[in-house]
């Protein structure tokens, strides 16, 4: 008894491909017949199934409109799939389905074993492929979550990085930016933005409203359409407030904070020009103080 044959004809005989090998009478068929059976098997799914699941995985994302560093993980993705589906064949095409059974067994135990141990791993895994497949933000985008604020510099399938304003790298896991609420101000074309105005109760809101309007129409970073648009929305302690709403397109960080300095800075102009005040917040003190009391005080700046 041949030693080498035994252990594959314990496990089957050698599929399709070793009957056949068996009926032209050729010696260990039933190895040979394995071995040619899982080469064939494996060979064909994985060329023709990763030539047809990359094109048509690949023709998705290009209609979702896909980043090419997004598109390359996931076709990795299918390529291993594919290889895993090619081996699972190729076992069965060589007439080892016992084999594959405990295969799938120890895989199955496995998988539950790495899947406890790395839940974190695997849950940021599967925010990565919910950035990628929803995008909602992309690589150079403004974003804002739990506090903080940055400019994206890079996504991963586990982490995103993201450069702070103070030029701080964050590397943010994937499972916070999608368990949630992401603020991409920068998603869309155009961008609002609300910029407060105090001014004195004895100063006219008329002429500062149009003065507001005025620098507004001025600035070159501003858009037309729509139109800037100014509400008295507070009367405060030391100020009436008048909110200007003012809108830019193709927003970025640097926009937003260029067009809004360079905004509050020709109304303050204009207002210093035309007299109107921007206030100071005051506070009125009552009670008595007694001498003892202004000598303590003294005392205590020496």
């Amino acid at each position: 008894m041949n030693l080498l044959a035994l252990p594959l004809q314990l496990q089957g005989d050698g599929g399709a491909v070793g009957q056949f090998l068996a009926q032209q009478n050729i010696p260990y068929a039933a190895t040979f017949g394995a071995i040619l059976g899982f080469i064939i098997g494996f060979a064909v799914v994985y060329v023709v199934g990763k030539a047809v699941l990359s094109s048509v995985v690949s023709r998705m994302l290009d209609r979702r409109g896909a980043d090419k560093h997004a598109k390359q993980p996931l076709l990795k993705i299918v390529t291993l799939v594919t290889a895993f589906i090619a081996l699972a064949v190729g076992f069965g095409f060589a007439g080892l389905g016992n084999f594959l059974q405990s295969l799938a067994t120890i895989g199955a135990a496995a998988t539950l074993a790495i899947g406890f141990a790395m839940q974190d791993v695997i849950a940021n895994f599967v925010a990565g492929i919910f950035i990628f497949t929803d995008r909602p933000f992309r690589i150079g985008d403004w974003v804002e979550w739990d506090g903080n604020s940055g400019i994206v510099e890079d996504i991963s399938f586990r982490v995103t990085r993201v450069r702070t304003f103070d030029n701080e790298l964050l590397t943010v896991p994937n499972s916070q930016l999608t368990s949630g609420v992401i603020k991409n101000p920068v998603a869309k074309d155009k961008l609002r933005l609300q910029v407060p105005f105090g001014i004195g109760y004895d100063d006219d809101i008329e002429n500062a409203t149009d003065i507001i309007l005025e620098e507004a129409d001025k600035h070159e970073g501003i858009m037309t359409d729509p139109e800037p648009s100014v509400r008295l929305t507070e009367l405060g302690n030391s100020a009436v407030v008048l909110k200007s709403r003012i809108w830019i397109s193709n927003p970025s960080r640097a926009d937003f904070v260029k067009t809004r300095g360079e905004y509050v800075t020709a109304v303050k102009a204009r207002f210093d020009d035309e007299g109107i005040d921007f206030p100071y917040p005051n506070r009125t003190l009552s009670g008595e103080l007694s001498v003892e009391g202004i000598e303590q005080l003294a005392r205590s700046n020496d």
